[in-house]
């Protein structure tokens, strides 16, 4: 595989820290904005830090600005989100539909535990469930968006969101993450997206979507 196609290659990670740095740069304000939006509606802490698996397997702290109660996990619905969730609070909601509160994964980006474009990174719990097919997934760095995303996100079953991971992976080119960026930006705000059109509750059902951890 050439270096220019190899998805983890030095052609994508100089995009990544390029595009994390000028974004940071840009955003600055808005990060800071987003913060403080938090710490008043809510109080401290304003990051949400949960251990993700990235590539080969790897845990790393993956970072999000919190939208949730603190300690959301142990009330109501435990793990499973929707989107007139009552742990959810006021400024939860806005960062939500507008992925704001991704913006922290920059720093991830930075520090090589992520990439701008692929698999998104998830729970230690739901990659034990993999099949060999499946851990395919983990041959790259997890992306900030991704063909998943930019296809369905939560509308999407769990199978299918991995295939098109896997259909990313073998097919990257520095032309494709351009363009998933592109369609990243056209769905900002598509609320369904974000939650989902409701959640199959067993493992084994075909429409079995993993519920998100709460932040």
């Amino acid at each position: 595989m050439s270096g220019l196609c190899d998805p983890n290659g030095p052609v994508k990670r100089a995009f990544d820290l390029l595009w994390a740095t000028a974004s940071l740069l840009v955003l600055w304000p808005v990060l800071a904005l987003c913060a403080l939006a938090v710490y008043l509606d809510d109080g401290w802490p304003v990051l949400y830090v949960q251990p993700r698996v990235g590539r080969g397997g790897r845990l790393f702290p993956f970072l999000k600005f919190r939208t949730m109660v603190r300690n959301a996990e142990r009330i109501g619905a435990g793990y499973e989100i929707e989107e007139r969730d009552p742990r959810i609070t006021r400024t939860g909601h806005f960062l939500r539909r507008w992925s704001l509160d991704e913006l922290p994964q920059l720093f991830n980006i930075l520090r090589g535990e992520m990439s701008v474009v692929g698999p998104r990174p998830t729970l230690a719990y739901q990659v034990e469930t993999y099949t060999p097919h499946q851990r395919r997934r983990l041959e790259v760095r997890p992306g900030l968006t991704g063909l998943a995303q930019v296809s369905g996100r939560n509308r999407l079953t769990w199978p299918e969101r991995i295939e098109l991971d896997i259909h990313y992976i073998d097919r990257y080119t520095p032309w494709l993450d351009l363009v998933l960026i592109a369609r990243t930006f056209g769905i900002l705000g598509d609320a369904a997206s974000v939650y989902g059109e409701g959640w199959a509750r067993r493992e084994g059902d075909p429409g079995y979507k993993p519920p998100e951890e709460p932040s």
